[in-house]
């Protein structure tokens, strides 16, 4: 999905919350599906009220009205630009379309990121300049590496608008390591029964991208990251994976316990480096979306579409695209979707 900071991204509410960490009794036999390494099975240890500060980053994204579709942008916020390689992070819907009503995101550029999409509920028909013309269901992922640049469009196929329908999901960005921003552009999509899922006691995880609990999402990354969709029944306790530099966690659905504080859905929560964190399912249940992994090396600017380790990259992506030469210039627009496309913000069409 497009990003225009004069007119999407909105100041966040951004809050710093100091609660006490107990490192929770968490049995690994007969509960994973599948062989797991991570934390050691440990006696509980709750060490005194304000000891330690697990959460460094409390984020409350707040709800815009996109023409009809709600977002909720957790990523990037006033003080919070990234988590791990994960730059961006918007909330699709919940959103109910009526026959002949869907989503519409024309052509649009990206350098120096992979996007990546994740659904709940509904459906988006991907297209890009590669020639890729692929459908996505819940419980799948796609990736799009934009590299040096690639151009694409979502939308709702047109079997799906004859109908009713609803759409939930996750769009992420993942900024791209300094030594892969210029390669070419490359496209994977994988199938819901592709990913791992850890399921037991209450839990089941979905690994979509990177390692986490000792598994590997298929996906081609460039950094060492994890990003998974966990389910909790309630009660239910979940440790975050170690080994990754940055953790995080958005709750979409219900409700969890960290360190005896409660948190809602529609929150995102950054922790400090190295803590142990176990979260708990509160009453209803919860659906989480885990995230991490490690910092990239310097900083990343964002301007529009596109991300990059420096501002004359911002610069150059943007006059191709303001030239709009779509046959000899740098970015194509997707076969099958070349009609009309996203003007860069304050500058007129061509």
């Amino acid at each position: 999905m497009p990003i225009c900071k004069s007119t999407v991204c909105t100041p966040l509410r951004v809050a710093r919350c100091a609660f006490v960490r107990c490192v929770l009794h968490f049995p690994t036999s007969h509960f994973w599906r599948k062989p797991m390494s991570w934390m050691p099975d440990l006696e509980p240890k709750c060490p005194s009220a304000g000891s330690l500060n697990d959460i460094e980053t409390l984020i409350v994204p707040r709800a815009r009205d996109l023409g009809g579709f709600e977002v909720r942008r957790a990523l990037p916020a006033p003080k919070r630009q990234m988590v791990g390689p994960f730059i961006f992070f918007d909330q699709m819907g919940p959103v109910e379309f009526l026959n002949d009503e869907g989503i519409d995101v024309r052509p649009h550029p990206h350098i120096g990121l992979a996007t990546v999409t994740y659904l709940y509920q509904g459906e988006f028909q991907h297209r890009d300049s590669l020639g890729t013309n692929q459908m996505i269901h819940p419980g799948a992922v796609n990736w799009m590496v934009a590299g040096n640049g690639v151009t694409h469009s979502e939308r709702t196929s047109a079997i799906t608008r004859q109908n009713k329908h609803s759409v939930l999901g996750i769009q992420t960005w993942v900024a791209l390591p300094e030594a892969y921003e210029d390669q070419p552009a490359s496209f994977e999509h994988h199938a819901e029964e592709t990913l791992p899922v850890l399921e037991g006691e209450g839990k089941e995880v979905r690994l979509i991208l990177g390692t986490a609990w000792g598994e590997r999402a298929p996906v081609q990354t460039f950094s060492e990251m994890f990003y998974a969709d966990a389910i909790l029944q309630p009660g239910a306790k979940l440790p975050l994976p170690d080994g990754h530099e940055d953790r995080g966690i958005y709750v979409m659905s219900g409700s969890v316990i960290i360190a005896g504080e409660t948190f809602e859905a529609g929150r995102m929560m950054v922790f400090r480096p190295g803590d142990p964190i176990t979260v708990v399912a509160g009453e209803s249940g919860t659906r989480l979306m885990l995230l991490g992994g490690e910092t990239l090396n310097g900083p990343r600017y964002i301007s529009w579409n596109f991300v990059a380790s420096s501002r004359e990259k911002l610069e150059a992506a943007k006059q191709a695209w303001v030239e709009a030469d779509f046959e000899n210039g740098r970015f194509r627009l997707p076969p099958g979707d070349d009609a009309e496309f996203i003007p860069f913000p304050g500058e007129p069409a061509k």
